[in-house]
């Protein structure tokens, strides 16, 4: 149960988390009824939570997507400063070219430094991007493994037969319809919160 509980946890969090949050797909969402308090399912009841829902709310979650926009922009910016200086010197060489101002001989040694320029550029590009994926991976890992344990450590006490997400786009796979005092969205959330506090002023 634990492994297929980690697995339902991580999958349905790969398609909710992105660079920007949770999906926000426009046009008609159907969701999934939700409990306007705490779940009264019974040990052994088959339940669940909108993991967008928590996702949104979760402030470690939140925390963490704020620390990686943070990198990315800062990656990204200096992929697009140094995009920028390349555009710029190719275009100098070629208002030179056009202007006749260089021999060929300086043309030729200035165009291998260009394309060398160009590569590099590529290259550091490319490493960049992959750093920005891996960050995401470990954020997306960090959020769902926090979730996984905090889910264990409450079912432990709950003991039900078996918790489901819905992430709430089109239809909120894999609970189209349900009962919503099954719906322990809240209960969840805040006890995810609760435990983050905990954990944050433990580390400050």
């Amino acid at each position: 149960m634990k492994k297929s509980l980690t697995l339902g946890i991580v999958a349905a969090m790969a398609l909710a988390f992105s660079l920007t949050g949770c999906n926000n797909t426009t046009g008609t969402t159907a969701q999934a009824p939700t409990a306007t308090s705490d779940s009264i399912a019974v040990a052994g009841s088959i339940v669940y939570f909108n993991l967008d829902k928590v996702m949104s709310g979760y402030d470690m979650a939140n925390d963490l997507r704020s620390v990686l926009e943070t990198k990315v922009g800062s990656i990204q910016s200096e992929i697009d400063r140094r995009g920028k200086k390349l555009d710029k010197d190719v275009k100098d060489f070629q208002d030179k070219i056009d202007k006749g101002l260089l021999t060929r001989s300086v043309a030729e040694v200035q165009q291998q430094k260009l394309q060398q320029q160009q590569q590099q550029y590529q290259q550091y590009a490319m490493q960049k991007q992959q750093e920005i994926a891996e960050e995401q991976q470990v954020t997306l890992n960090q959020i769902a493994n926090a979730i996984n344990e905090f889910v264990l450590k409450f079912n432990a006490d709950k003991k039900y037969a078996l918790i489901l997400t819905t992430t709430g786009d089109i239809l909120p796979t894999p609970v189209v319809t349900g009962d919503p005092t099954l719906d322990i969205t809240d209960e969840l959330l805040k006890g995810l919160n609760d435990e983050y506090v905990k954990t944050k002023s433990a580390t400050e």
